[in-house]
């Protein structure tokens, strides 16, 4: 009887240990992946670079090409390249976290961030930074022309985020239904508001409002990575905080109180943060669809959903999509480039096409 008594107190811990390896193994596997994704996307592009002449212009190995070779791979490699792999790779990482936080926090493996109007109040301001800049108003703020468009995206944003908070609280409660709903209304008229932008803008204008809205990260830079890592950081950090309370918030907000889950506390930290993430990944990027519902829909599929694994492998997953994303994006039709929203979405429609006829039993994977 004893040795049973002693078997069953250390399954538990057993159990522990197996799923903490199998964590480990997975979030491994992850990273392996999107290091070869990052390789690929360093050596193919308009300017290819060998992959014999990779280390060297990493600064990893002596130079076995020409003086000019080596030094107009680094250059490639340095000031276009790596920054641009690094920011894409983040931009992927929040997009698809803050999906994942979003389906924790709606108790629905099929919300998305763009939900909350966030993407579109980002996509309105940056429309209208890209009509307005030629007027009187705009010429004052030409000192700010690289940055005008992602502060412009970001702070439309933070205003979004604001007015949805307000609606969404009363008495120090926030609902999350009427905080979705309120999305949904912020987005139709983020869309009416970039629609007449459209209709008043001129050639060049458009072309700007299309691309941007469809999403590219041709304008990736060290200062844009640079901005994009604190929010992934602190990002990363809070989610550690918050993935228990997530995992009970499945079984409802009564359930989850009497967890121990201060069920309010969530709620706002999670919107901020949906909020925070989403907009800055906008900022920089654009409008980009699909990552983050169908990255973190998949991963539940696969290695279920319990979110202190889930959030830190949405990263990981979103920023291989997007690296591998952007880098077809850069040299499919090279020397030009495409949207990297398009290529989303050619992946990620059809992938949430199939989720929807799995949960309704009209297809399977």
């Amino acid at each position: 009887m004893s040795v049973a008594l002693g078997t069953d107190a250390q399954s538990p811990r057993r159990r522990a240990a197996v799923g903490r390896r199998s964590a480990s193994f997975a979030l491994s596997l992850l990273l392996v992946l999107l290091a070869l994704t990052a390789i690929v996307a360093l050596t193919v592009g308009a300017a290819g670079i060998p992959l014999s002449r990779l280390p060297a212009a990493l600064g990893l190995a002596g130079n076995t090409a020409g003086e000019g070779m080596a030094a107009r791979d680094q250059l490639v490699l340095w000031s276009i390249r790596i920054p641009r792999i690094v920011a894409t790779a983040m931009v992927g990482g929040l997009l698809a976290a803050a999906g994942a936080i979003m389906q924790g926090l709606f108790r629905n493996p099929l919300a998305d961030p763009a939900l909350v109007g966030v993407s579109s109040g980002g996509a309105l301001a940056a429309a209208s930074a890209i009509v307005f800049t030629d007027s009187r108003f705009g010429e004052a703020l030409r000192f700010l022309q690289t940055e005008l468009l992602p502060l412009a995206a970001f702070a439309g944003s933070l205003v979004t985020t604001a007015v949805l908070y307000g609606i969404s609280s009363r008495s120090g409660r926030t609902s999350i239904a009427v905080f979705l709903l309120a999305g949904v209304a912020i987005t139709a008229i983020a869309n009416a508001g970039i629609g007449l932008l459209v209709f008043i803008a001129d050639d060049r204008q458009l072309r700007d409002i299309t691309f941007w809205l469809l999403g590219s990260m041709s304008g990736a830079t060290w200062t844009k990575a640079a901005v994009l890592a604190p929010i992934l950081i602190i990002g990363l950090v809070a989610c550690a905080f918050i993935a228990r309370g997530l995992d009970l918030l499945v079984l409802g907000e009564a359930d989850a109180f009497h967890g121990g889950v201060d069920v309010e506390r969530l709620k706002r930290i999670s919107i901020v943060m949906v909020s925070a993430m989403t907009g800055v990944a906008v900022s920089i990027s654009g409008v980009i669809g699909f990552v983050g519902i169908v990255v973190p829909h998949l991963l539940r599929l696969v290695i279920g959903p319990a979110h202190r694994l889930l959030l830190p492998a949405s990263v990981l997953s979103g920023a291989i999509l997007m690296v591998g994303a952007d880098t077809l994006a850069r040299t499919i039709v090279a020397p030009a480039e495409m949207p990297i929203g398009i290529l989303t979405a050619v992946v990620g429609a059809p992938v949430f096409l199939v989720i929807l006829l799995r949960q309704r039993g009209l297809a399977s994977l």
